[in-house]
C-alpha cells in the first residue's frame, strides 16, 4: 500500500504518508476507504498528510476538484488538517484542493515541510508509532 497511518499519542496527531507514485486511483481510495479506516479510530487533535517521500505524483486536478467537493474523511471541521506537499507541483495541487474544499475544511492547510506543520500544530518533539491496519468498515 503506498500509504501509512502512524500516531503521536503526546501531541495527538495522526500522520498518513504517502511514499512511492501515487495515482488517481491511490489517492481516490485513500479519501474514500483507507483515510475514513485509519483516521476514524484515533483519538487525536490534527492531522497530517504527508507527500515528502512520492516519488511520482500522477493525481489530475479533475480528481482533486471532485474529492474535494465530497464530505472530508474527518467530519470534525475545528480540527486542524496539514498537507505537507514540498513539490511544486504536488504543493499546487493541493491548493486547489483546499480551495474547492474550503466551506467543508476551514481548517485545512497545505506547507511545504514537516516543521511547518509540526509548528501550525504546536507539536512538541513529535513522535509518531506506527498504527497497525485499521479493520475495514
Amino acid at each position: 500500500m503506498p500509504y501509512s497511518f502512524y500516531l503521536d499519542s503526546d501531541n495527538h496527531i495522526v500522520l498518513a504518508r504517502f511514499t512511492g507514485r501515487v495515482t488517481d486511483e491511490v489517492f481516490a481510495e485513500f479519501f474514500r476507504v483507507g483515510g475514513r479506516r485509519g483516521f476514524a479510530s484515533l483519538q487525536f487533535r490534527g492531522a497530517i498528510v504527508d507527500f515528502s517521500e512520492v516519488t511520482s505524483f500522477e493525481v489530475s486536478p479533475a480528481t482533486v476538484r471532485t474529492l474535494a467537493w465530497e464530505p472530508p474523511i474527518d467530519a470534525d471541521a475545528s480540527r486542524l488538517r496539514i498537507i505537507v506537499a514540498p513539490e511544486a507541483h504536488i504543493f499546487g495541487t493541493f491548493r486547489i484542493f483546499a480551495s474547492q474544499g474550503e466551506d467543508t475544511r476551514p481548517n485545512l492547510h497545505v506547507v511545504r515541510s514537516l516543521e511547518h506543520a509540526y509548528v501550525i500544530l504546536g507539536a512538541v518533539d513529535p513522535k509518531f508509532e506506527p498504527v497497525a491496519e485499521p479493520p475495514a468498515a
